[in-house]
């Protein structure tokens, strides 16, 4: 039986876009309440009868949330144009590692705008 797990965690943060005009909003400094939700994905151990623990991944998420919380993310090394896109990817590749069974990190900056990346390996060409 293939499962998939998602866990969510948040962080407030501060950003600008540099890539968007100067007279654009999102040009401005301002802030975001982020809710970042991360899915792993996976064949149910028959024995266990379970995936994962849901605590292993919140262990590796801790230390990525302790980096971004109450921060400029302009300021943090790779999220010089933190745009939703970039920050996904960013978190994405920081967790690959510890969470294998990693399928898709979700980065929803309002309640209406996110943002899903699932590893270079999931785009798909346009026909």
């Amino acid at each position: 039986m293939v499962v998939r797990l998602s866990k969510t965690f948040g962080f407030e943060a501060a950003h600008w876009l540099p890539c968007f005009p100067p007279d654009h909003k999102c040009r401005r400094m301002h802030g975001h309440s982020f809710s970042i939700e991360i899915s792993v994905e996976g064949e149910v151990d028959a024995a266990k009868g379970y995936l994962m623990d849901f605590a292993d991944i919140k262990r590796a998420t801790e230390p990525i949330e302790r980096e971004l919380d109450h921060r400029c993310l302009n300021e943090i090394h790779g999220l010089e144009n933190p745009t939703s896109e970039l920050v996904a990817k960013w978190i994405w590749d920081r967790l690959k590692k510890s969470l294998p069974l990693l399928c898709e990190v979700v980065v929803q900056e309002t309640c209406t705008s996110r943002c899903s990346y699932r590893g270079n390996d999931a785009v798909t060409p346009n026909a």
